[in-house]
């Protein structure tokens, strides 16, 4: 269904970077749902600093399709980031956040706002598999989450990525926290709110390559890891008893052999290197972990804009003068 200036329904928030190839299908398959839907709804497409075609082919298409909307950028801040512009910009009761590749497939949205309508302020889209994946990132996907589960107090959703609709209350509480290292499905687990399910399976990548190698991966367990839990903390806590409390132990070893004339004790040389070792070894990791939670709090207090936008179309007059959004909007 096309805007026709009443009150917008929904708000589907597709981050794009480099997916020049899957565009074409993205937006037919977009353009079918908005017209399901039954409501005015609006798609918000937010260019995270492309080098492709991908925004000159978004903006023309915000020009003429009033259903569609284009963020860009002014760099590539990340997806967790471009998801945040994404929302920030919505004007939907509800918000459905979705990926450019359509391994979220566009047809589950229907799914999520039947759930919504049951009166749930957040529904999540859980995978009950995963095409296309190497059985690698399945095993590594698996763990992630088993852990994180384990570290947090916080109930995160296994096999849950960021394809999910929340309600405009839901977003409002959301834009309210700082956080500049986000880890968003983390953050919506941690609001709380009426919570419900829907499972997909989710498809390969319609065109493209991943958006979302080893390396990144990794930071985003990592950002996830340090921003809902203290455990790498408290473990460092306890590396330090232990390894302490062997090296109380060998000394204790070495003194006995030096007190019974062991001919095999080298005096003073094995105590040294191993102790010094196990102790400078014990503290590069805590100083590494502290090191982390330091640099995030450096982070948070220089306050810079979470991000900047470039340009925007498709937008009303009254958001089109803004040039950058933080997350500390309300």
């Amino acid at each position: 269904m096309a805007i026709d200036g009443g009150q917008i329904i929904y708000s589907i928030v597709v981050p794009v970077y480099n997916e020049e190839a899957v565009l074409p299908v993205l937006i037919r398959r977009l353009g079918l749902l908005i017209d399901r839907l039954g409501g005015p709804a609006e798609a918000i497409l937010v260019d995270d600093g492309s080098s492709d075609s991908s925004p000159i082919v978004l903006q023309a298409l915000a020009r003429s399709d009033p259903r569609f909307r284009y963020i860009g950028l002014s760099r590539n801040f990340g997806h967790q980031v471009a998801i945040t512009a994404g929302m920030d910009a919505a004007q939907g009761e509800a918000i459905v956040v979705m990926d450019a590749d359509l391994q979220d497939p566009p047809e589950v949205v229907e799914q999520l706002i039947a759930k919504w309508r049951e009166g749930n302020d957040v529904v999540y889209a859980r995978r009950l598999s995963r095409a296309g994946e190497s059985a690698f990132k399945r095993a590594t996907a698996h763990v992630f989450y088993r852990v994180l589960g384990r570290m947090t107090s916080v109930h995160i959703p296994a096999d849950v990525g960021d394809f999910r609709l929340i309600d405009r209350k839901v977003l409002d509480a959301l834009r309210q926290m700082p956080e500049r290292d986000r880890f968003v499905r983390g953050m919506i687990a941690w609001l709380g709110f009426r919570q419900a399910e829907v499972s997909f399976h989710r498809l390969e990548r319609a065109a493209g390559e991943t958006k979302y190698p080893l390396f990144k991966m990794a930071r985003l367990a990592m950002s996830a890891a340090l921003g809902f839990s203290d455990a790498p903390l408290r473990l460092a806590i306890w590396c330090g008893l232990a390894v302490s409390g062997l090296a109380l132990l060998y000394g204790a070893w070495v003194l006995l052999l030096w007190m019974t004339n062991d001919p095999h004790l080298v005096p003073g040389w094995s105590s040294i290197i191993v102790i010094v070792s196990l102790l400078c070894g014990l503290n590069m990791l805590m100083t590494g972990i502290v090191g982390l939670y330091v640099g995030r709090i450096h982070s948070e207090a220089k306050h810079r804009p979470l991000y900047v936008v470039q340009n925007r179309v498709g937008f009303d007059s009254d958001q089109a003068d803004a040039s950058y959004r933080t997350s500390r909007s309300a």
